[in-house]
């Protein structure tokens, strides 16, 4: 054995071959003995020895070097031709799980091109709902809340005008946060308390998803400058946190305020359609994301989206009211059913 290996080292130094293989048999295993080219430096392994410059170790194999050689011959021609087939196509992103969407349509067998939302998620919203229904407050707390929105209003009055796309566009940053807070507590208050919610979990994050979508679709219309980017960040902080607080202390009060911000929110909306119909605002076509998210017709307009949102914001309305009523009855959210089924 030690007569092969010294025999292996002196081929490897006289024929400059940084490396060479032969094949020995030990203890029913089939191990090839390799020399790599290596500075002289040692490089320390454990099983390896400097031959001035080369260093000798044994390496396990379960195959032939050949077999080895084949099967990474292969290898490189399967992937260079899947590197060949995905040339020119669109890469998407490996999943180690092997988790892929499957193909979505739409009706008219088109693919469908969002991934924000799909097509089972989509409506028609409700355009008879009732726009002027009002809360009259009746105690300290209605009272409160209904100040609360009205003061709310002054600094957005001011800075916006009647700039209503950016009002529009501020709003919705603010709408979509309640229906988020609420839907979280109600959720943890359901663990922690091994209650079921009452449909309400899904109800208020339908109704923050819902708002959100009305931001998606504003942000196609209005383009953000970048100070009411940062305005939308500071009242977002400001907003969520203090909501949060107030819905852990009183719920009722937190949804009250809630349905009059929405009842504002009709306000505005209301007054953003004035514009359109007297021409201060372009009625441009609708965007796309509306068009497929509220079953719109192709050739609808910015008319017919603000419409739709009006009608949302109507039902927000509804339900934080009734939300609030149940908790002023000194009721909880679960033993009233959750209007769901409008989203």
């Amino acid at each position: 054995m030690n007569r092969f290996v010294v025999r292996s080292v002196m081929r490897g130094l006289i024929n400059g071959r940084s490396y060479c293989s032969s094949s020995s048999i030990g203890n029913g295993q089939v191990y090839r003995s390799a020399i790599v080219g290596r500075s002289l430096e040692l490089s320390g392994q454990r099983n390896g020895v400097a031959f001035g410059g080369f260093e000798w170790r044994r390496m396990m194999s379960s195959s032939p070097a050949s077999v080895e050689k084949a099967t990474s011959e292969k290898e490189d021609k399967t992937e260079n031709s899947v590197m060949e087939e995905t040339k020119g196509k669109e890469v998407m992103a490996a999943s180690y799980w092997g988790i892929s969407r499957s193909k979505i349509t739409r009706e008219d067998g088109t693919d469908w091109p969002w991934n924000c939302f799909m097509p089972w998620e989509t409506y028609k919203a409700d355009l008879s709902i009732d726009l002027n229904k009002h809360h009259k407050p009746k105690n300290f707390t209605d009272k409160f809340a209904y100040r609360t929105v009205k003061l709310l209003r002054v600094p957005t009055d001011i800075f916006f005008q009647r700039r209503y796309g950016c009002r529009a566009m501020m709003l919705e940053t603010v709408a979509a946060v309640p229906g988020m807070v609420g839907g979280m507590l109600l959720h943890l208050k359901s663990l922690r308390k091994f209650q079921q919610s009452g449909g309400w979990i899904k109800a208020l994050l339908e109704e923050a998803e819902n708002e959100r979508m009305h931001l998606m679709t504003m942000v196609e219309l209005v383009k953000p400058k970048w100070y009411e980017r940062l305005l939308v960040l500071t009242v977002q902080g400001v907003f969520f946190n203090a909501f949060f607080v107030l819905y852990m202390l009183s719920p009722k009060l937190a949804h009250r305020i809630v349905g009059y911000l929405e009842e504002e929110a009709i306000h505005s909306y209301t007054e953003y359609l004035k514009d359109i119909d007297s021409g201060a605002i372009e009625n441009v076509p609708a965007p796309a994301i509306a068009i497929d998210y509220w079953r719109l017709p192709k050739d609808a307009t910015l008319k017919d989206v603000i419409t739709v949102i009006r009608a949302d914001e109507a039902h927000h309305r509804d339900v934080n009211h009734f939300a609030s009523d149940i908790h002023f009855q000194g009721k909880e959210l679960r033993e009233a059913p959750a209007p769901l089924g409008y989203h």
